[in-house]
């Protein structure tokens, strides 16, 4: 396969042809039972090293009664080697702090650190090596130049640079596809209105964000008098949330900036973030660039991969990395996976409708299971939909009950209370139609939840707010 090998080597002066659709033809379009005999003997050396330079995996895998050596198939690599989580990862830090007994290089050849924010609990660090950084950019490269993005184009960067490592590998990968690289950033006070200001004057061919910051910047950028669509964007890619992958949330953004929107998905632990990613074709979803990063689609409880066509929770390996390597990652997303042939030629199996959300964030109410994706996408589907909401949970008695507080355009307001009971009374009827149950709605209005630059919190679980609610709107 091209270029490829472990650790990677990639020629850091390598094109594909400027017309070409694919960076590494025969690796993105090769029958898909023979990359898996690729992938199989990959995974052999990535599991070899690993029981070689990491106390962490050769404990677990003792545990298991694995061995590298008995790994001869696929359905080996599935059925004996176990998952780890990210419980595991924080304990092995614990135990070897900062990077965890999982390090396989020096600590001198780290090159990034990188982490969470340990708000729920002990951070994570992620240690990163020079060499890994060189491939992790090159994915990267390889995966926007499916987007369709090419040498020279400026890149736009309105993320966080801090420890979300999003921003960071965009970054990175715009350098190694020599693109001209727009860190912009976001977070500071102001920031949105100047960065509209700087898209209006530089009118860069792709951008990089959250979907929520997106929506918020189109709206800004027309309060400072700009017209989004005259930024000029071929294309925005989008991740951190899910939203990207919404039809109602991704058809608004196409529609304010007249581009194509395609979502991206992965884990921090598991940067490039983009070993999901869409192309060209952006209605086709996210593929799994199965040789960058092997995905498997797997039953939550049993962790034995599901067939194509069912949903599942993806669960990651790195084939590449050689500093922290993570092996059956479990990710806690939930999502749905085929095998069919894909619009842009690549021969991956691909999530048609990206990620939905994480299946910890799932809502039970009165026995139903709830993403807060769905109600995103049904509210984006609301002709008078504001652009935010928030969604609360609690108990009145002995039930559960769901309140969606749902911020409206000016002009419902402007029409005054009928077309405001109107609006509740279509919302409602919209949540009882698509998820099969009773919420109560309220109509907020406009600029009554903050916007975010980063990434969108609309899940409340807040009794006293209910009880109130219940009140206001029983009067």
């Amino acid at each position: 396969m091209e270029s490829w090998s472990f650790p990677p080597a990639y020629d850091p002066n390598y094109f594909p042809d400027p017309a070409a659709r694919h960076w590494f033809p025969r690796r993105e379009t090769m029958p898909p039972a023979q990359r898996e005999q690729a992938i199989l003997a990959r995974l052999q050396e990535v599991t070899r090293y690993a029981h070689a330079h990491a106390p962490f995996y050769r404990r677990k895998w003792d545990q298991a009664g694995f061995h590298p050596d008995k790994l001869r198939t696929l359905e080996d690599f599935e059925d004996k080697v176990p998952v780890i989580t990210k419980a595991d990862l924080r304990e092995a830090q614990a135990r070897a702090p900062m990077l965890g007994d999982y390090l396989c290089v020096p600590e001198s050849e780290i090159h990034h650190l990188h982490g969470t924010s340990g708000t729920t609990g002990r951070p994570t660090a992620f240690g990163i090596g020079r060499g890994d950084w060189l491939a992790i950019a090159n994915a990267h490269a390889r995966i926007m130049w499916a987007m369709g993005i090419r040498p020279g184009d400026t890149v736009f960067i309105a993320a966080i640079f801090s420890l979300y490592m999003g921003s960071w590998g965009t970054l990175a990968g715009a350098e190694r596809l020599r693109c001209k690289s727009f860190p912009f950033g976001a977070g500071a006070p102001g920031m949105t209105a100047r960065a509209a200001m700087w898209l209006a004057n530089f009118k860069p061919q792709a951008f990089y964000g959250t979907p929520s910051f997106a929506l918020h910047l189109a709206d800004v950028a027309r309060a400072e008098g700009y017209e989004p669509r005259d930024f000029g964007f071929k294309l925005l890619f989008f991740s951190g949330e899910p939203g990207a992958s919404v039809p109602g949330v991704r058809d608004k953004i196409r529609a304010a900036y007249n581009a194509r929107v395609i979502d991206c998905g992965s884990m921090a632990e598991m940067s490039p973030f983009m070993n999901v990613a869409g192309s060209e074709q952006s209605d086709q979803g996210m593929l799994c660039w199965q040789d960058v990063i092997y995905t498997e689609v797997c039953d939550p409880k049993t962790f034995r991969r599901v067939p194509y066509g069912e949903r599942g929770t993806p669960v990651y390996t790195h084939l590449e990395r050689t500093s922290q390597p993570m092996i059956r990652l479990l990710s806690g997303d939930l999502t749905l996976w085929v095998n069919e042939p894909n619009p842009c030629g690549r021969t991956y199996p691909r999530l048609p409708n990206g990620i939905f959300g994480r299946i910890d964030d799932m809502i039970t109410i009165r026995g139903e299971n709830v993403y807060p994706s769905e109600i995103d996408a049904l509210l984006n589907q609301i002709r008078d939909y504001g652009g935010e909401h928030r969604i609360i949970i609690t108990r009145d008695g002995a039930m559960d009950e769901l309140l969606v507080r749902v911020e409206a355009t000016p002009g419902v307001f402007e029409r005054g209370d009928a077309a405001v009971a109107a609006m509740r009374a279509e919302t409602a009827q919209h949540v009882q139609k698509v998820l099969g149950l009773r919420a109560l709605i309220d109509i907020v209005a406009p600029g009554t939840f903050a916007r975010t630059d980063f990434k969108a919190r609309r899940v409340v679980d807040d009794r006293e707010v209910f009880r109130q609610m219940s009140e206001k709107l029983a009067r």
